[in-house]
């Protein structure tokens, strides 16, 4: 399955140090992810993905965020840095399910 979408970087900023930056995935795609996914899961209810924005690919998870009702996926300062990401930008990304 692959998802190819528009989204908004934004932060979550639970602790105080560290802030963490995410997507959220459109409701609908999450919904057949959540189908797909069935059964026993990673951690946090993880599932593992491809993704792809702008020039930078690699390999990391998604996560359920039962407050959007959608899966989130985290940007890591290495790739928000190579593609000069900034919270509230918007940026197509691509999202490829893997480890099916």
């Amino acid at each position: 399955m692959i998802i190819v979408f528009e989204a908004e970087l934004w932060e979550w900023d639970a602790r105080r140090t560290d802030s963490w930056v995410f997507v959220s995935l459109p409701a609908d795609a999450s919904a057949d992810i959540r189908e797909l996914a069935a059964g026993p899961r990673r951690g946090f209810g993880s599932v593992r993905v491809r993704v792809t924005i702008g020039a930078t690919s690699w390999k990391t998870s998604i996560f359920p965020d039962g407050s959007r009702e959608a899966y989130v996926l985290p940007l890591k300062r290495a790739v928000r840095a190579a593609e000069g990401l900034e919270v509230g930008d918007t940026r197509t990304v691509t999202v490829e399910l893997v480890d099916f």
